[in-house]
């Protein structure tokens, strides 16, 4: 999944299997970000935003906590924001949770956090400038950035697709590597490394494996 899920989010939370692709998505994504928390020996850890097109929101930085670092998640939606500390509870991992209406003012203090970072979830932000220079404010070591490739097939086919109509209620020019990577370096930061992480050798097919097995006629494996 390639555009946000706005509308449906919440039935992920009811029903969470999310598909191969994503799996595979937060592997890689795990894998990338352990590699910079060995690197920057990183301790405290901001997740802002949050909610991005992953399926069950807000676990991506799960696996951060179970290595003992210290998680801090910033979300715009209230609701949802309950729903992933009920969840959070529920895998009895401890982090902080904040509910913030905009992103124009981080309520914490200059350098708390070693590590930022957020993954397909500019697009929420209404003033990327302003965000970018309160993440900057908040953070000592380093800021990652995940964003979708807008020339990969996924992406264009959902933007003129079904996505097109969710399009319209985003940021979409915010995911524009260009856009934050100057904002980033106006703010005092280096690039030092930029590629492509998420790159599944299956589709994501958004149904439990056993399931689209059987469509395929393939139940027996």
């Amino acid at each position: 999944m390639a555009i946000p899920i706005i509308d449906n989010w919440k039935e992920y939370f009811i029903n969470p299997d999310e598909g191969l692709g994503s799996s595979y998505e937060r592997i890689v994504l795990n894998n990338k970000l352990m590699e910079i928390c060995e690197k920057y020996h990183i301790k405290k850890i901001l997740e802002a935003p949050l909610f991005g097109f992953t399926g069950i929101s807000g676990i991506n930085s799960i696996a951060l906590a179970k290595t003992k670092h210290h998680i801090t998640l910033v979300d715009h939606d209230q609701e949802r924001m309950e729903l992933i500390r009920q969840t959070w509870i529920k895998l009895n991992i401890n982090a902080d949770f904040n509910y913030l209406e905009d992103y124009y003012q981080l309520p914490f203090p200059a350098k708390v956090f070693d590590f930022s970072w957020n993954f397909s979830a500019l697009w929420f932000v209404r003033d990327l400038e302003k965000f970018l220079s309160e993440l900057s404010r908040v953070t000592s070591q380093a800021i990652l950035i995940c964003v979708p490739n807008r020339s990969g097939l996924g992406y264009l086919t959902q933007k003129w697709g079904n996505g097109s109509s969710t399009l319209t209620r985003i940021y979409e020019e915010n995911i524009n590597p260009a856009l934050f990577c100057n904002v980033l370096h106006l703010n005092g930061w280096k690039l030092e490394e930029q590629g492509y992480i998420d790159c599944p050798p299956w589709p994501d097919i958004g149904m439990p494996k056993e399931k689209f097995l059987r469509k395929i006629g393939m139940g027996w494996l």
